[in-house]
């Protein structure tokens, strides 16, 4: 099934057979159609002629290609397709005609013209599953523009982000675009296997400001069902204490104390086991009333060894901390667990450095048999993959 050949002996992953139609662009649908072809599906990503927006975020870059890009398109087929020529948009019929998954992120309302709007794709495709992903829904937020940075703002979490007395803070990446899919990625495999049963399609519905407000968990909880409204704290945690940074004699060292037991090896290690029984702190919810007071004590304690000396003090004890590193450091610190953060996906001079798939099997496998292609690099392949691929319906297969 799959268009590009896998490398011998590489196994297929648990989505084998599985074919994405990804007419998505950016990062929440591309995130989501490649962690499916990292499974094993085959995704054959349509591109305007203009190619993915992301292709030109520049820099960083690799050899000219953007990293951005390369983040959230391996394992793909890139076809370039103009939807308003009737020649390419008769290709792109045929290519859903055989997909399984049909995911695309247009503005609400922008496929009608072409006939893959939800409507006309369940008419035409019962058994074909549509994920449609917007910024902020199909009604009264579909003329807005489904950009991370606008969710950030409008679902409060730049609003809960910062230090209590400066301005609210955008998250260092696009997290929302992330989790809206990883959604995206829960939905397609649960309507998958409903299919199963059904031998049905159906139509999910993903927006980033809701993905936003599932995923801001107990800050949105907090609000709905008791009526707070939280605010700016910084680096600290509104429900816990010890629970941040907290400055040692060099640097900063994040220290966590989800329990009494953790905080009560803390206060050992650092030569304040007397908090351990004063009233003030001997609680979560007294050390979160007098986090002022302790967090005084705690440095004082603190200051007397560097940050890496206490680091290796306190995981001996079991007491959750860690340094703040930077983005390669943490790259380092994971290699030197033995969790391997980077693979080299491709062949030949087409190898790139990625950060492998989180997902780990007893007996699947992660895929990873091709770099992000470049744009329309697999066109005539995808073409000559239409002419020998007969055409999916339902659980039945027509030719």
């Amino acid at each position: 099934m799959t268009i590009t050949p896998r490398p011998q002996g590489q196994g297929t992953g648990p989505l084998d057979g599985i074919v994405i139609a990804d007419f998505s662009r950016v990062l929440a649908g591309p995130y989501c159609t490649m962690l499916l072809a990292d499974l094993g599906a085959t995704v054959i990503k349509v591109e305007a002629p203009y190619g993915d927006d992301t292709r030109l975020w520049i820099p960083p870059h690799r050899n000219g290609v953007s990293t951005y890009y390369m983040s959230v398109n391996r394992n793909k087929d890139s076809i370039v397709l103009d939807l308003k020529n009737e020649d390419d948009l008769q290709t792109a019929y045929e290519i859903i005609d055989r997909a399984d998954v049909f995911v695309e992120n247009f503005k609400p309302g922008g496929l009608k013209q072409f006939g893959l709007d939800p409507d006309s794709v369940a008419e035409r495709w019962p058994d074909l599953i549509h994920a449609s992903i917007t910024g902020f829904g199909l009604q009264g937020g579909a003329e807005m523009p489904g950009y991370d940075l606008l969710v950030q703002a409008m679902s409060g979490m730049m609003h809960v982000t910062g230090s209590q007395y400066g301005p609210p803070q955008r998250s260092g990446v696009a997290i929302f675009d992330v989790v809206t899919g990883l959604h995206a990625t829960i939905g397609i495999l649960a309507a998958l296997q409903e299919r199963m049963v059904s031998g049905l399609g159906q139509h999910i519905v993903l927006d980033l400001l809701s993905s936003a407000q599932s995923g801001l968990v107990n800050q949105t909880t907090g609000y709905s069902a008791c009526g707070n409204e939280p605010m700016r704290m910084g680096n600290e945690h509104p429900s816990l204490f010890p629970y941040g940074p907290f400055r040692a004699q060099d640097r900063d060292l994040i220290i966590c104390c989800g329990n009494n037991g953790q905080y009560n090896r803390f206060a050992k290690e650092v030569g304040i086991e007397w908090t351990s029984e004063d009233p003030r702190f001997n609680t979560v919810e007294a050390r979160n009333t007098h986090r002022v007071e302790l967090q005084k004590i705690m440095e004082e304690g603190l200051s007397h060894k560097t940050a890496g000396e206490w680091f290796e003090i306190l995981q001996a004890a079991k007491v959750p901390c860690a340094p703040i590193l930077t983005v390669g450091e943490g790259i380092r610190f994971a290699d030197d667990l033995g969790l391997n953060p980077v693979v080299n996906v491709g062949q030949g001079e087409d190898i790139v450095p990625l950060i492998k798939n989180p997902i780990s099997y007893s007996r699947s496998s992660i895929n990873y048999h091709k770099a992000p292609p470049s744009l329309g690099a697999d066109t005539e392949a995808v073409r000559e993959w239409l002419a020998r691929t007969p055409v999916k319906h339902g659980a039945e297969v027509r030719v």
